[in-house]
């Protein structure tokens, strides 16, 4: 390891340099955080794009697809940003295609019940 000061070469395991006695600081390794990465709910994301809601579960796709390169990159808090938007636009995907489903069939009932009413058979 040589000093960043003297130019010194000294061994690696050396705490100071032999020839100036400047601290020698080795090469940090980056550090992961404490956490386990966040799920990234692609699967979820897409799904609720097929079986929901087309827009949102597209954004969705969007965010999820970022949580995997920005952890790999070391944007721990990006990656955990992206994975809490992917989850949002998939509840909000979810919830918009129920709401969907639940009109058409007020719509579908409220027609069969004004159909009934107007052939009473007489």
């Amino acid at each position: 390891m040589y000093c960043r000061k003297c130019g010194a070469d000294n061994p690696e395991s050396a705490v100071t340099c032999y020839a100036c006695g400047e601290p020698l600081a080795s090469i940090e390794q980056p550090r992961q955080p404490m956490e386990p990465k966040p799920d990234n709910y692609l699967v979820w994301s897409i799904l609720a794009t097929l079986f929901c809601c087309l827009i949102p579960g597209i954004v969705a796709i969007v965010y999820a697809a970022q949580v995997d390169t920005k952890w790999m990159m070391g944007d721990y808090a990006g990656a955990r940003a992206a994975a809490s938007a992917a989850k949002t636009w998939t509840l909000v995907s979810v919830v918009l295609g129920l709401a969907a489903v639940v009109i058409y069939g007020i719509i579908v009932a409220m027609g069969a019940a004004s159909g009934m009413m107007g052939h009473s058979g007489y």
